[in-house]
């Protein structure tokens, strides 16, 4: 099962600009443009301006520089299984359906027919070898290739069109999840992820068989706010207790004190924007298997047996260690036993996907982990409501004229590197956050 990143030459992506209608750009998947917004005025060390949450201006610069200029997270291979099947999924604003053609390759097609820009296909997902436009009749296959088109005459005959559909130029993978760039020049994906392939590496070590399924469906949560105050939101350590609380001492949830200032865990940058929430400090105090999922290692008898087989003495660091928390940029977070990711529409409004985590050989672990995403995240569940409940709040808040800042301090005073270099705070600072703006500026900012 491979992830194809087509060559320069199979495809005419100025056939294609994605640059702001409203603005000259060059012609390409990328449009080259020196920045709207003067970002060195608006990113400092220890604030952000307001106006970075509400500027249509910024999301313009936003989807040129990191939604279409970068790597972005789209999906998962498990979500296209067989041959031929297909799911619609996003980058940004564009509509992109992601393939698994015939020999098992994985692509990233654009939802707009060649001719008129119609969208060619309709459904979420489904399994089929190729797209059929419903205005004109124009028909493709699954990797993009225009296979027909009726009246041929009209065009001088059968197969005298190069036309296909828009190929996303760069899609790579890692241990299966997607991600693609408009950008043919993004550096490899390894590169950008970092430290952060660390991290999902956990996650897949979690699995007997050391693969991570995301083919339960992804839940639609649609809020009115920045897509940059998700991304903060999710390695934010200082508001579960106030947010949350209630939840928490409802439950009886254990929780509440993993984010406190006698916490022992620590916020990391991990570069490249990214940042993790390392609760592990705390779960190797009690070193108990399977703490970190809530529950004890008697409860998951088949599980716990089946990671002892497969990985012998270190099973037990791996089951008490758990699965990450961590906020890969600019848009996937991986929160234990379940994962986001976020869609941006405009300056004020984004799409928020989440799906429980599913571990291959893991069934009797999965069955959990679905109903607590369902009870956290699901449509009437309990944390998510919390959390957007603030995003939208905070929109409100950003657009008005006074104090123009948010502030960025908390902790500043006592971060420091740990042993790999990385910069890290306490469980409540804002480390991850400072981190964050400073990868954004940094890209904003580049010529």
């Amino acid at each position: 099962m491979t992830v194809t990143t087509p060559p320069d030459a199979a495809r005419e992506p100025g056939d294609h600009s994605i640059c702001d209608p409203d603005a000259a750009c060059e012609t390409g998947p990328v449009a080259k443009q020196a920045p709207r917004v003067d970002y060195s005025s608006l990113i400092q060390p220890e604030r952000v301006h307001g106006s970075l949450y509400t500027d249509p201006s910024v999301f313009a610069d936003e989807l040129e520089r990191i939604w279409y200029g970068g790597w972005v997270f789209v999906g998962h291979e498990s979500e296209v299984p067989q041959p031929n099947d297909y799911v619609r999924k996003n980058i940004g604003p564009q509509d992109i359906i992601m393939t698994r053609d015939r020999a098992g390759d994985v692509h990233l097609v654009t939802n707009r027919c060649a001719h008129r820009g119609n969208l060619v296909c309709d459904e979420p997902r489904g399994n089929s070898s190729s797209f059929r436009c419903p205005y004109h009749g124009w028909t493709y296959s699954n990797t993009g290739d225009l296979l027909g088109y009726p009246y041929n005459k009209g065009y001088g005959g059968k197969g005298k069109l190069n036309l296909g559909l828009g190929v996303v130029p760069r899609v790579e993978s890692y241990h299966g999840f997607v991600f693609g760039s408009f950008n043919p020049d993004v550096p490899p994906l390894l590169e950008h992820l970092g430290a952060a392939a660390g991290e999902i590496d956990r996650l897949a070590r979690l699995s007997p068989t050391g693969k991570v399924r995301l083919d339960n469906g992804w839940l639609r949560h649609r809020t009115r706010a920045n897509w940059k105050l998700l991304a903060e939101n999710e390695t934010d350590g200082y508001h579960p207790q106030f947010v949350h609380g209630s939840i928490f001492s409802v439950t009886g949830s254990t929780i509440g004190p993993l984010y406190s200032d006698a916490s022992t865990a620590v916020t990391r940058a991990l570069g490249n924007g990214h940042s993790e929430n390392d609760l592990r400090p705390e779960f190797r105090k009690f070193a108990e298997p399977m703490r970190w999922f809530g529950t004890t290692a008697d409860r998951v008898p088949e599980y716990v047996a089946k990671m002892r087989e497969v990985h012998g003495e270190a099973a037990e660091e791996i089951m008490i260690e758990g699965a990450p928390h961590v906020m890969i940029f600019p848009n996937l977070f991986i929160a234990e036993i379940q994962v986001f990711n976020i869609q941006p529409l405009s300056a004020h409004e984004c799409i928020q996907f989440s799906t429980s985590v599913q571990l291959d050989g893991a069934d009797e672990l999965n069955k959990r982990m679905l109903s607590q995403s369902i009870g956290s995240v699901g449509p009437a569940g309990m944390l998510l409501a919390d959390d957007t409940e603030m995003y939208e709040r905070n929109q409100v808040g950003v657009a008005q004229l006074l104090p123009e800042w948010l502030d960025l301090r908390r902790g500043l005073d006592r971060e420091s590197l740990d042993d790999n270099g990385f910069r890290i705070g306490g469980a409540t600072d804002e480390t991850a956050m400072r981190a964050f703006w400073q990868h954004y500026k940094t890209l904003m900012e580049a010529k």
